[in-house]
């Protein structure tokens, strides 16, 4: 998933290790930020739109104006033991971030929202501040027109960069001929991954990435074939009915999408909402693949119509050619992560 925004990273196997040692031990290491470069920062909402921020390394300077690093709509408190305390109003919410004035490789910041929710991220540092996006913390939408703006756009960018979800749609054009074939094919697709999207996000039936991966490649390889089956006028049950196996492979594509909302950490409160609004981004970014590869279509057919079958055979070649490399490239990953 491409997040414009966002400055954070997913931390790999050895970093993870070291955010884990970081939160945990943080009564054992007076000293680890001078050799890590990573300082420890605890975010706990005490009360709606009352919070509490923590230091815990030694070595780390001070904030003497609290107010800098904060939204301008919070304001600083009276200090408690050991931790900065401060207000907004209105709560804190995905559009704020925190900036703090430090020098550092990054921070670990752990928040502790009001809910019971928890969360923890790194965010690297720039040499002369730390930002710390609330978005990839689990913050709520202050508005519903600002959390519908935000997973509309997300869903749009996942459908329109995720190259593989995208070569999927190409091989169901290639293998549908008719309007309303297109119409109920698309449909299906569209209900089979709303449906895993929303399972594997509520943690209903949660899965592991790297099985999905290889699925989806699966997918795109066996789709590629049955288009080549049809040019070779052995059509199968997949011509008659396409809308199966969009709703079979976009149960597995609807897992692949939920792995960009998993990325963020969505606050309780707002995954219904932001589940509709990413879906619709999807579907709105899908709708507008499908009219210009209709359109290009329309275009080569009528100026190079003699050429318009080897076009489609190149295509649905292609489509097997790299779905074939990916899915031996994913393969090795299922015993990785076993």
């Amino acid at each position: 998933m491409k997040n414009s925004g966002a400055r954070v990273h997913m931390l790999p196997a050895g970093n993870a290790l070291l955010l884990l040692l970081l939160v945990a031990c943080s009564s054992a290491w007076a000293h680890d930020v001078d050799v890590t470069g990573v300082a420890r920062v605890f975010l706990d909402e005490r009360l709606p739109g009352q919070y509490s921020l923590s230091i815990v390394d030694q070595q780390v300077p001070p904030l003497f104006n609290i107010e800098r690093i904060l939204p301008e709509h919070c304001t600083g408190q009276t200090p408690g033991n050991f931790a900065y305390r401060f207000s907004c109003e209105p709560a804190l919410s995905i559009e704020d971030q925190l900036r703090f004035p430090w020098s550092l490789e990054g921070v670990v910041v752990v928040a502790r929202w009001n809910d019971g929710s928890n969360v923890s991220a790194y965010f690297p540092g720039d040499g002369t501040q730390v930002e710390v996006p609330l978005a990839e913390l689990k913050a709520g939408a202050r508005s519903l027109s600002s959390l519908a703006s935000r997973y509309l756009v997300l869903g749009a960018e996942h459908i329109l960069f995720g190259i593989d979800h995208l070569l999927f749609i190409v091989g169901l054009l290639l293998l549908i001929h008719g309007f309303w074939k297109l119409i109920q094919t698309i449909t299906a697709f569209t209900i089979a991954h709303s449906i895993t999207l929303a399972f594997a996000v509520l943690e209903i039936l949660p899965l592991p990435n790297a099985p999905i991966e290889v699925l989806i490649a699966l997918s795109i390889l066996l789709l590629a074939r049955e288009v080549v089956m049809g040019q070779r006028g052995k059509p199968t049950l997949v011509h008659s009915k396409p809308w199966i196996v969009a709703f079979v492979f976009g149960l597995f594509h609807g897992f692949g999408f939920a792995g960009a909302l998993g990325e963020l950490g969505l606050n309780n409160a707002d995954i219904p909402m932001a589940l509709l609004f990413f879906n619709l981004g999807v579907e709105i970014g899908q709708v507008g693949f499908i009219c210009v590869l209709v359109a290009i279509h329309s275009l080569y057919a009528r100026f190079f119509k003699d050429l318009e079958l080897a076009l489609h055979r190149g295509l649905a070649y292609g489509l097997g050619g790299i779905a074939c490399f990916w899915f031996l490239e994913r393969l090795p990953n299922l015993f990785l992560s076993a």
